[in-house]
């Protein structure tokens, strides 16, 4: 379902005149699926900004380095063209980072070039995706879509979190890092932005299938699969959240049905999937407007995105700061899987379990 904010009561909202002048300037923020789609989008976005309002350091993480300086080339261009920065070399704040997030030595191996070489992280915006693909695992043999879209992020988000609750309990006062230009500190704000969907309505009866995890679940749908990885994607939001309520706030959100890759699958499934997507894409958002859900995400002010802590079953007032939203910045409840804070708990506990030993070597 693609979401309008006059239709689904959305804000309004345009990164190129709303994200506040401190909400991303000496900054660092990392971007799974960096090089393409939504991932790309918000990057310009965060660049597209003046010169007193940049971060400092952007991960654009994909598959390929080839890709990642491709996009970082993209995006250079198109600051320039914008008259905001004609002379914008997104080269001295975007750094490619190649990850793959079907392979636990990849996802290692990224970590341990953003330790070594950033000592802050303010921004984790888990954005790759797949979507409804054909049968298959990773290369540790879990789920393919599961894998991807849950489990190697879990990880990612594992090996950074030291990097990450160091910046968020950063010294407070005049201890507080301070961009290279001599600008106000930077007040620490530690947000991890994860892509879910819709789809993680429509699940297996049991939510997720954890005893057939480690296969290629070819008994069910392939929009199971994908909607447990989705539905994954939220309770472990909330887990997060309530793991580290004073240190991280966590921004699950659905982006719309966006015109992007995503689809090509079910696009090239056959003839009714090929069909569908014809009629599909007059309903489909750019990705330019795709992207404004999870560009508010992390740039509103704290007031809007931490409305009032809820706990992993979705009640108000409860431990830790999530919330799941619509675009753009709609706050609205989820599935009642989503909800299950027995389900959470098991998800925290079987993905602990499944990457215990699993560290950056080095």
């Amino acid at each position: 379902m693609n979401y309008i904010p006059f239709l689904s009561g959305g804000r309004s909202f345009n990164p190129r005149t709303d994200i506040p002048s401190s909400a991303i300037h000496g900054k660092t923020i990392l971007v799974t699926g960096g090089n393409a789609g939504l991932g790309k989008q918000s990057i310009l976005e965060f660049v597209r900004q003046p010169a007193s309002s940049l971060p400092s350091r952007i991960w654009l993480c994909s598959r390929s380095l080839e890709r990642a300086q491709s996009a970082i080339d993209d995006i250079s261009a198109a600051v320039q063209a914008s008259g905001v920065n004609p002379d914008f070399d997104a080269s001295s704040i975007i750094k490619p980072l190649e990850l793959d997030l079907t392979s636990f030595a990849s996802i290692k191996s990224a970590a341990r070039v953003v330790l070594k070489e950033s000592d802050r992280l303010d921004i984790l915006m888990l954005n790759a995706g797949i979507m409804a693909t054909a049968t298959g695992v990773t290369a540790e043999g879990y789920e393919i879509q599961f894998g991807t879209n849950h489990l190697g992020h879990a990880l990612l988000t594992k090996l950074l979190l030291p990097l990450l609750l160091k910046t968020a309990r950063s010294a407070t006062g005049n201890d507080l890092p301070r961009p290279a230009d001599g600008s106000p500190p930077i007040t620490p704000d530690v947000r991890v932005v994860i892509l879910s969907s819709e789809g993680h309505r429509f699940t297996p009866l049991s939510g997720i299938n954890f005893d057939t995890l480690k296969s290629n679940q070819s008994s069910i749908l392939t929009w199971q699969r994908y909607g447990q990885s989705k539905l994954a994607n939220i309770l472990f939001g909330k887990q997060l959240a309530a793991h580290y309520p004073d240190e991280l706030t966590i921004l699950t959100l659905h982006p719309g049905a966006v015109n992007t890759r995503l689809f090509h699958p079910f696009r090239d499934s056959g003839w009714v999937g090929w069909a569908a997507t014809g009629v599909l894409k007059f309903f489909l958002s750019t990705v330019e407007d795709g992207a404004k859900n999870q560009v508010w995400a992390a740039t509103a002010p704290r007031e809007q995105v931490v409305v009032q802590a809820a706990d992993p079953s979705g009640k108000e007032g409860g431990k830790g700061r999530c919330g799941y939203f619509l675009p753009v910045g709609k706050r609205v409840g989820e599935s009642g899987w989503a909800k299950d804070e027995e389900l959470g708990r098991r998800l925290w506990e079987w993905t602990e379990g499944e990457l215990k030993g699993v560290e950056v070597e080095e």
